[in-house]
């Protein structure tokens, strides 16, 4: 009985440690992500000013950047918008 005991007991440490241990490890992704949505937001708006501005050269290379530009803008925004409400739903979840 001792022994089973001791058994169960050690495997219940082994697995408070391994429990302890994804949680951090998930709130130091969790910090990044959020570190990284903070900087995509600033280069968001700066991609968003530079856009509004009117082009003075009519080159169809100048035209070209500019709508990819403005699509990478649009694909960044998916991204921190998707990974944002993933986030949210999780803290939701949480409390």
């Amino acid at each position: 009985m001792i022994y089973v005991s001791l058994v169960l007991a050690l495997l219940l440490c082994l697995s408070l440690y391994k429990n302890v241990r994804l949680g951090i490890t998930i709130l130091r992704m969790e910090d990044t992500i959020e570190e990284c949505l903070d900087t995509i937001d600033e280069k968001y708006q700066k991609m968003s000013e530079i856009l509004e501005r009117p082009l003075f050269y009519d080159s169809p290379e100048v035209k070209a950047v500019v709508r990819d530009i403005d699509s990478v803008r649009d694909s960044i925004h998916s991204v921190a918008v998707a990974l944002a409400s993933n986030i949210t739903e999780l803290k939701e979840e949480n409390e």
